[in-house]
């Protein structure tokens, strides 16, 4: 049987949870999302090469804003004092995706599986922005929570 939603009261009307009698724990996600681009075009965002400058600095430091102000964006999710983000954009395993991983770290009542996904995918957002001169058909794909500790529900590890 489901578990009931959390966000949900007894009436069926959305509220923010009520986190004030969890434990604080370390608390850590990582999540991904992936740019579809022609070879070409996943080369000159790495490289440098667009006329726009540096896609991969500009992204990571838009993925590290959107991590900060997932609450903001997201309309349940708890303010979290996140000490640690870091955005990793490099070429898949073809050389026609570019893969964004963020990982976020907290010490506290929540976690942060939210920060890493909206890191993710504003960073690849951004990638696509700074490049859509050459080619608006690019896709972002395959946006996943990959992994997760900390917390009362434990750890998860994507495929396992």
């Amino acid at each position: 049987m489901a578990e009931p939603l959390t966000h949900l009261n007894e009436r069926g009307e959305a509220h923010i949870v009520d986190i004030g009698d969890k434990d604080e724990t370390r608390r850590v996600a990582v999540a991904q999302a992936e740019l579809n681009a022609t070879s070409e075009i996943v080369a000159a965002i790495l490289q440098g090469g667009l006329k726009k400058g540096d896609a991969v600095a500009v992204a990571r430091v838009a993925g590290i804003m959107a991590a900060k102000k997932t609450s903001e964006l997201i309309p349940l999710c708890h303010p979290i004092p996140i000490t640690k983000i870091a955005i990793d954009i490099a070429e898949g395993k073809s050389r026609d995706i570019i893969v964004v991983q963020a990982r976020v770290e907290t010490t506290g009542r929540t976690g942060v599986e939210m920060e890493a996904l909206t890191a993710a995918s504003v960073a690849a957002l951004t990638l696509y922005d700074m490049a859509k001169a050459l080619d608006k058909s690019m896709t972002i794909t395959n946006v996943a929570l990959l992994e997760k500790s900390g917390g009362k529900s434990g750890d998860f590890t994507r495929g396992a």
